[in-house]
């Protein structure tokens, strides 16, 4: 029988908890971005209430999906970080319980959750999605809301060109009114020019009514037949007071939804199957109809017989018939006209093979697009259970709960999966990459991350240990760190002072010696350095020997030599003599010029340092042994 303990049941509250937070605020920021995307086709269209209601409805269900997995990054990160953070992770752990075990609950839950994600893509996705481009079409054939414009013309009014000098917002009135009226044509027009006037919308919202005042109207008579070089018959009005009735429906009317049956985002995977058949049935047959069309063009011309192709391949393939000896034979007439017809052939065939590949690009366009989305459903869902094993680690290895160091490390992760898969898509939409190849190359980019991840989180590692790369750099670099000596409260056991001398100037003497030998204010030999080096470990065995006299001396109550101590520098004990530990490295570095070069020089810094260094230690050694022989004879 399955049991489900307390620890599980802990884990997977705290998780669900955060997930739901982090799943509306991963939809709301979505739906802004989305939002901006379709902000030209909201704006100005008069749209009531029940319209964007829906647009955002719509609008919510397509974007679950892609919230789902980035509401399970950053809701893993949080959980196990602020666990890393209290200690509780820490206890865990130490009760003999592995960091896989803690993940037991939560996997089962992300599992069900990436199930639901391709539930939803499967059955709801595509009729939201379907609704929604409806909407979406019906919302760019409205007509804008009347916005008249001052000093320029408007053409928001289907047939018309409105220009208007002046406008009074209060009362409605137009003033220095022109109207371009359009019928059939543009020599139908009809142009009307008023003092003031006043638009206005009927009741039903399907007409405008223009009154105008103390105006003009000048229109061309309609289809007439007149004589060339007759004058065109026109109509003048002058008038007091005019109504004009305009045909604007500003209602908002669904649209036809036939139009979107290529949408391939608003199907199931079943329907996809379905119109995949179909579409490669419709254009294989397109297909084998241009072929047959270009075998009976090329192949079966009426003007040319069987038996003058196969002369003329004959002849051809024996080189006794040259086209440019019967060209050169022909009239300069015949010349012409034979490259004008065979020039107005090759345009000619040109623009059908143009014509053909764009139907034929057309199809391949529409079922590629409908593989990618069915690939899409299944990588959607498996994006739940990748983000889970990035995000959980992470969140043990960092230790850092809330919303800050979660939210960048989840923003840094989403964009370099969107990239990857932003791209893979576009290359597969295009057809320059295979469309399993496109839309998986994301997640296969990503899940050697997340294996490693779990890897180093399950072995408590200090892979993300900020202390750990900043001591990594400063010794790459060569940055020096200030040694730090304080009195101590409690001191067990007291320094052996005459030891401690007699060790220090035994150091003195082999640091002096070294110094010598060595001559560190010289360039390395660079054959000694990359081809032919010699163990040194004269340094590195003094600084081991200085520190533990640092350390045996630290508990002393003596004010004047924890003030000397801290005089000390840390010594580099392997930098100035070579590179690498291993002769190969040294050799293949030593044939990278850059790399070889700039090695060196810093090999030569060390060397300058380490000279530097040397002198101190000798200095601060000179000090102590005076100390402590003052000291000795103080107590005697």
């Amino acid at each position: 029988m399955l049991r489900i303990k307390k620890l599980d049941k802990f884990i997977a509250r705290q998780f669900g908890l955060l997930f739901i937070g982090t799943f509306f605020i991963c939809q709301f920021v979505l739906m802004m971005q989305f939002l901006w995307k379709y902000v030209d086709e909201l704006i100005g269209k008069g749209l009531t209430m029940d319209v964007l209601a829906q647009f955002f409805w719509y609008m919510s269900l397509m974007l679950v999906p892609q919230a789902l997995p980035l509401a399970i990054l950053l809701s893993s990160l949080i959980t196990f970080g602020n666990l890393g953070e209290s200690s509780e992770l820490t206890a865990i752990k130490a009760a003999g319980i592995s960091l896989m075990q803690a993940f037991r609950s939560l996997i089962v839950i992300v599992v069900v959750v990436s199930l639901g994600s391709f539930y939803f893509q499967n059955v709801i996705g595509p009729n939201a999605n379907m609704s929604f481009s409806r909407l979406l079409l019906s919302m760019k054939q409205k007509s804008p809301e009347l916005e008249i414009p001052e000093g320029v013309f408007y053409d928001g009014i289907p047939g018309c060109n409105l220009y208007v000098q002046q406008k009074d917002v209060q009362t409605g009135m137009l003033y220095g009114v022109m109207i371009y009226k359009m019928t059939d044509s543009y020599e139908d027009a009809a142009i009307i020019l008023a003092d003031s006037g006043m638009l206005q919308s009927t009741a039903e919202k399907k007409h405008l009514l223009l009154t105008l005042y103390s105006g003009e109207w000048f229109e061309n008579m309609k289809s007439q037949q007149v004589a060339r070089g007759a004058s065109v018959p026109y109509r003048r009005e002058a008038f007091v007071k005019k109504k004009i009735l305009l045909d604007f429906d500003s209602d908002f009317n669904v649209a036809d939804a036939s139009a979107l049956s290529n949408n391939a985002r608003g199907k199931s995977l079943r329907q996809i199957s379905l119109d995949v058949d179909s579409l490669n049935h419709v254009y294989d047959s397109v297909g084998r109809r241009f072929y047959d069309d270009a075998k009976s063009a090329y192949y079966a011309y009426p003007s040319i017989k069987k038996a003058d192709s196969l002369r003329a391949v004959k002849m051809a393939a024996t080189k006794t018939f040259s086209f440019d000896s019967v060209y050169g034979r022909l009239d300069a007439d015949k010349k012409l006209s034979a490259v004008d017809r065979a020039m107005g052939r090759v345009r000619s065939e040109m623009n059908d093979l143009d014509f053909k590949g764009m139907l034929t690009a057309d199809g391949d366009r529409l079922i590629r697009q409908h593989k990618i989305e069915a690939i899409n459903k299944f990588s959607v869902a498996l994006q739940c259970i990748l983000f889970f094993f990035i995000g959980a680690p992470l969140g043990a290895i960092i230790r850092k709960g809330g919303l800050g160091v979660p939210v960048i490390i989840s923003v840094l992760v989403f964009i370099v999966f969107f990239i990857f898969d932003n791209s893979g898509y576009r290359m597969a939409r295009g057809g320059m990459w295979t469309i399993w190849f496109g839309k998986s190359i994301a997640l296969v980019v990503l899940t050697p991350l997340a294996v490693f991840f779990t890897y180093k989180a399950n072995n408590d590692s200090v892979v993300f240990n900020v202390d750990f790369y900043r001591n990594f750099f400063m010794k790459l670099l060569g940055l020096r760190v200030k040694r730090a000596v304080y009195r101590k409260d409690v001191i067990i056991n007291d320094p052996d002072y005459a030891a401690d001398a007699v060790e220090l100037a035994e150091i003195n003497a082999e640091i002096s010696d070294y110094a010598r030998r060595h001559n560190l204010l010289l360039a390395p030999n660079v054959v000694k350095v990359f081809f032919k080096y010699s163990p040194d470990h004269v340094i590195e065995n003094v600084s081991e020997r200085l520190e533990n006299v640092i350390e045996d001396l630290s508990n002393t109550k003596d004010k004047i030599v924890l003030s000397q101590l801290n005089n000390y520098p840390y010594m580099t004990v392997k930098a100035h003599t070579r590179p690498f530990e291993r002769k190969w490295l040294n050799v293949a570095a030593a044939v990278v010029v850059p790399v070889g070069l700039f090695l060196y020089f810093r090999m030569w810094r060390f060397r300058l340092r380490l000279y530097r260094d040397l002198k101190t230690v000798k200095q601060a050694n000179d000090a102590l042994i005076a100390r402590i022989s003052e000291m000795e004879q103080r107590g005697r």
